[in-house]
């Protein structure tokens, strides 16, 4: 087995690079791993089965480790380094770089759901409206003053466009059309730096679908608050609908932007499937938006 270190030099306030995370595996008892950059692909085919790639960055980044270790099945370590980290939320994983470095050694393995679409993945959650807005117009700036409240202020930005779109929303488990202010499709428990999807998991095998209608401010932020507060799936209000499946698909009158874990993605109409605990990542639990594990 061996250890690959592939670190994004632009992830974050750009502390946590490849220099920073050696000098921590080492210490650890991780010794010279192959250091490689995503930028230049001759290596990955070198790459064995059971291999751990360490990747450190942000949500972007990582969804690129795993496209890596999902071909050459191998392992996926995250070194979080990014504005969001919402991938490592779902993992738990320590917040201090000597603890997480140590497990990484220890090496217990999870396995986790992938979201497919147009021979492509996502890990956290695909975006469509409001919601891409903060990848589409947050610069490097904004983010290493801002950190993860970038996202937020790109949302309130946009807040005064609230007419919305119009989208046709199919699951195996539902159907709702209308006009939306955003959708996200999301993989796992968190997004957006934090934000939880009630009653979700990465281990389920099932996308959440959470569509907001166009309301105004004040009606927004109360669901928001009550969404935060109590934690649970509203399924369908006046304000939002939540929807769940395996196979979930966005058809849209005019072409839209997607973004999926952090970057402009594709454009609808969009088709997702999930693929239920196909990657393996190293981690001791995958955590649920109420708070419960699994080991």
């Amino acid at each position: 087995m061996s250890y690959w270190l592939v670190a994004n030099p632009k992830a974050g306030d750009g502390q946590r690079g490849r220099e920073f995370w050696l000098e921590q595996l080492a210490a650890a008892g991780i010794h010279d791993p192959q250091c490689q950059d995503f930028d230049q692909q001759d290596w990955a085919g070198q790459v064995q089965p059971d291999d751990v790639v360490m990747v450190a960055g942000g949500d972007g980044s990582v969804n690129m480790g795993a496209r890596l270790c999902l071909a050459r099945k191998a392992v996926l370590a995250v070194l979080p380094s990014g504005t969001a980290n919402d991938f490592a939320r779902n993992l738990d994983l320590p917040e201090q770089p000597e603890a997480l470095c140590e497990l990484i050694h220890e090496g217990p393995v999870q396995t986790v759901d992938v979201a497919e679409f147009e021979q492509r993945l996502f890990l956290n959650v695909a975006h469509i409206g409001l919601g891409t807005a903060p990848v589409c117009e947050a610069d490097d700036t904004s983010k290493k003053w801002f950190g993860r409240f970038s996202y937020g202020l790109g949302l309130l930005r946009k807040l005064s466009e609230k007419r919305g779109f119009h989208a046709e929303i199919r699951c195996d488990k539902g159907r709702v059309s209308g006009r939306w202010l955003s959708i996200a499709i999301a993989n796992g428990a968190f997004f957006g730096g934090g934000n939880e999807i009630p009653e979700a998991c990465a281990t389920d095998g099932q996308l959440e679908v959470v569509a907001v209608r166009p309301r105004p401010l004040f009606q927004l932020l109360l669901t928001a608050l009550m969404l935060r507060f109590t934690r649970k799936s509203p399924r369908r209000t006046s304000t939002v609908v939540h929807l769940k499946g395996s196979r979930c698909s966005v058809i849209t009158r005019k072409p839209k932007t997607v973004t999926a874990d952090g970057d402009v993605a594709t454009r609808t109409p969009l088709e997702v499937v999930c693929r239920q605990q196909v990657l393996r990542v190293i981690g001791r639990q995958v955590v649920a938006a109420d708070g419960s594990a699994q080991q």
